[in-house]
């Protein structure tokens, strides 16, 4: 297939394209705008390859994306494209109602104007996979429920509150106008080339700098953690296989309190790059808790397991060993992060690029 993939450059869109140019016979499109979050670096091992392709475009261009898709004749449509960090959501909204809401309906729109050409074989294959996330469900307060598939919506971030509107306007592209779409919500993932700023990079990093460990509150939010390259696959899986109009929600079956997490990051540390003296838990700092701060995520991934055959092959220790050790053996990519210089050498690079 030909597979357009939105926001591509991101931490789980750079993990799914190097899944489909390392183990897959498909072809990609990268279109990704290229925010803070959006780092081409994250794509240096597939960057090369004749069936990949880069396009600096904003999903919110109607026009851009309607040139994309007339161009590279897509057979589908992976959306994860999102600003997606709950403190920048809570700090400045604007940017998240405008890439989550209006982007993802002007790419709906765009969509559905390139779909409707396609000829009838084309017409009735293609796919609209919308990638989102479980914050669209809220909290869960028990210690035994989990979020199905048909879970209430009940946002409690500016972040969330968006996905969840782009989630509705994908379903109702669907139900008006018969778009093939297919949605899937995951739990929080870690991995390799994740953004320095997310819980688990920022740990790895502020430890190794001598810097405090920030824990929110008591730490006890609970969290379902997922392998990126786990993730990658299921939504391999999802548009190849999923049934049009259908809902996976994926986790990694790995419920940690925040505090456990950081713990055990630490514990790593401590054996594979040990401090001078003491553990890296000393450095562990309690701040003031974020506003809104859901306590507990947990997904019910039975449906995707029973229906398309996939379930994690990571657990929570094994996934996280192998990303600490991924950011020990690649500082120089974390440190280019951190400085910004990831951003200023993009600066004069083309706006496309294919093999």
């Amino acid at each position: 297939m030909r597979i357009l993939v939105t926001g591509g450059a991101g931490f789980i869109g750079s993990a799914l394209i190097r899944h489909l140019i390392n183990d897959t016979d498909h072809e990609v499109l990268n279109l990704d705008k290229l925010t803070y979050a959006g780092n081409l670096e994250s794509l240096r091992q597939v960057e090369n390859d004749p069936r990949y392709r880069f396009l600096q475009a904003d999903i919110g261009d109607q026009a851009a994306v309607s040139e994309a898709l007339s161009s590279f004749q897509p057979d589908a449509i992976m959306h994860l494209a999102a600003e997606s960090h709950v403190d920048r959501s809570i700090d400045g909204p604007a940017a998240f109602i405008q890439t989550n809401i209006v982007g993802t309906y002007a790419l709906l729109e765009a969509t559905r104007a390139y779909w409707s050409k396609l000829d009838e074989p084309r017409h009735q294959a293609f796919r609209f996979h919308h990638i989102s996330t479980d914050e669209v469900y809220g909290d869960l307060h028990g210690v035994d429920d989990l979020f199905t598939e048909t879970t209430p919506y009940a946002p409690s971030s500016p972040y969330s509150a968006s996905k969840a509107a782009s989630d509705h306007l994908v379903r109702a592209w669907q139900r008006t106008y018969g778009l093939p779409v297919l949605l899937t919500n995951c739990s929080n993932n870690y991995g390799p080339y994740h953004f320095p700023e997310k819980l688990i990079p920022l740990v790895i990093l502020n430890a190794l700098d001598g810097k405090p460990l920030p824990v929110y509150g008591n730490g006890q939010q609970v969290r379902d953690w997922l392998f990126v390259e786990d993730h990658a696959r299921a939504l391999l899986q999802v548009v190849t296989r999923g049934q049009i109009g259908e809902t996976y929600n994926i986790g990694g079956h790995n419920e940690q309190k925040n505090l456990d997490v950081v713990h055990a990051i630490c514990d790593l540390l401590d054996e594979l790059q040990p401090r001078a003296a003491g553990s890296y838990r000393e450095q562990i700092t309690f701040v003031s808790d974020r506003p809104g701060h859901d306590l507990r995520y947990a997904i019910d991934a039975s449906k995707i397991a029973r229906e398309l055959g996939w379930t994690p092959a990571e657990t929570f220790p094994s996934g996280l060993r192998k990303t600490v050790r991924w950011y020990l053996d690649n500082l120089d990519w974390c440190r280019r992060v951190q400085d910004g210089s990831y951003q200023r050498e993009r600066l004069g690079a083309p706006k496309e690029q294919q093999a």
